[in-house]
């Protein structure tokens, strides 16, 4: 009618975010209205862009994991009700350079990051609670300097000069008591939160799963209990995946994932085809079949992953003849 305006005139467009994070800066875009700014990467740089998003209430919210720059802007965005995605950043690059860009810069990874909010509508992520931050610093650690320990161990075997055996020798004891006490701290932080001493209650029950192993799922793989087995799969670089065209049927193998609960998955494998009775079959199964070793090495990690998912998601621990 004259004289009035509907509603859908004056609606406002559906507003995708897209936040580029670094160490001091938070890059933002907002799309489809074009407009860009930047906040400082502290307390008051977030409050201001929560004021900022509060006027035109995005639909979703995307950045990129950078490490821990991300997780304070994460938390608090969260914690205010925002839907926030938290983006593999090889994702990100991959889809910029589908777009055809192959610049890089902060202000246009946020657009672009915000062109992949409309465009993909990834879902929202629930940030880790500060206990799993801190058991997956501590994990971290753990395995930093076990590489370490490692890398000194072989320098060691090859060491001719005397000064230098014991010079090694003495950086090994230290990085041997660092663990130590990094265990005691893990140990500690786990007994803190009841929800994790369950949860390695529970991994641990598992034939072939260490409290070590169940240290890297847990740091390494907050989603278990909460995702399908095929999804566990995808997240630890387990599952096959197809490589057909046309007439040609491809070699599955897997790729990607997170390589420290896959590594972790490696050892507890080799333990669990020989201790639990269930894997044992099935690897003798893949034997008989005429299966590659390492197939069937890597179809036993599989199954462990699922195993454990299944069980923490069901809250139980595990049992010989399940019900």
């Amino acid at each position: 009618m004259q004289g009035k305006v509907s509603f859908e005139e004056n609606a406002m467009p559906a507003v995708y975010v897209g936040v580029d994070v670094c160490k001091e800066w938070l890059d933002i875009h907002l799309h489809p209205l074009g407009q860009s700014r930047r906040f400082g990467n502290d307390t008051t740089g977030i409050r201001q862009l929560k004021r900022m998003l509060a006027r035109c209430r995005p639909e979703s919210i995307v950045m990129e994991a950078t490490g821990k720059f991300h997780r304070a802007a994460h938390r608090s965005l969260s914690a205010d009700g925002f839907c926030v995605s938290v983006v593999d950043p090889l994702r990100a690059r991959l889809f910029a350079r589908a777009c055809g860009y192959l610049a890089k810069t902060d202000r246009l990874d946020a657009r672009l990051l915000a062109l992949l909010a409309a465009s993909l509508r990834p879902g929202a992520n629930t940030p880790p609670s500060p206990h799993i931050e801190a058991l997956q610093e501590l994990v971290n650690a753990r395995a930093a300097a076990k590489g370490e320990i490692t890398a000194l161990q072989n320098r060691a075997r090859t060491a001719t000069t005397a000064f230098l055996r014991g010079e090694l020798s003495r950086r090994l004891k230290s990085l041997e008591r660092h663990v130590q006490r990094l265990d005691e701290e893990i140990e500690r932080c786990i007994g803190e939160d009841p929800e994790l001493g369950r949860k390695v209650e529970i991994l641990t029950s598992i034939p072939g799963i260490g409290r070590i192993t169940a240290w890297a799922l847990m740091a390494g793989m907050d989603e278990l209990g909460r995702c399908s087995g095929k999804q566990a799969a995808m997240l630890a670089g387990l599952a096959p995946v197809a490589n057909d065209s046309g007439a040609r049927t491809g070699r599955r193998s897997i790729r990607a994932g997170r390589p420290a609960p896959r590594r972790a998955l490696y050892m507890a494998a080799l333990s669990a085809r020989r201790s639990n009775p269930s894997l044992t079959r099935f690897a003798k199964t893949l034997e008989a079949a005429g299966k590659p070793p390492k197939v069937i090495l890597v179809a036993v990690m599989r199954k462990l992953l699922v195993l454990a998912n299944c069980l923490l998601a069901q809250d139980r621990l595990w049992t010989p003849n399940p019900p």
